[in-house]
């Protein structure tokens, strides 16, 4: 139960942010709840293969190149997802980073406190 409630705060953050941010675009909310399932599996199978390979240059940057990660994440999911899309780098580096904060925030206000 847990996992459908951080995903559906995912896609609804993420969802709003597109109404927030030009460069990024979804079709429609369903596109959201895709974007945070296919997200959610790449941070499982592809982020900690990036986060290995960039382990040097996260030491080097001390920690900035994460966000670096976060952002080929999102653009790797946007490559899988016919109805986003995001204009360039940046846009997915800013969408990342808020998508980030915001739902961290929103996790931390709506968990259960196990």
């Amino acid at each position: 139960m847990n996992l459908i409630i951080r995903l559906l705060i995912t896609a609804i953050v993420a969802y709003l942010l597109t109404k927030i941010l030009p460069g990024v675009h979804f079709e429609g909310f369903s596109t959201a709840i895709i974007f945070a399932i296919v997200l959610g599996v790449l941070n499982v199978i592809v982020k900690p293969i990036l986060s290995l390979f960039g382990l040097p240059l996260t030491i080097i940057t001390l920690g900035f190149f994460a966000l670096v990660i976060n952002a080929l994440i999102i653009l790797i999911a946007d490559y899988f997802i016919d109805s986003m899309e995001i204009n360039g780098f940046w846009w997915a580096f800013i969408f990342s980073i808020l998508l980030s904060i915001i739902t961290s925030l929103a996790n931390s206000i709506f968990s259960d406190g196990d």
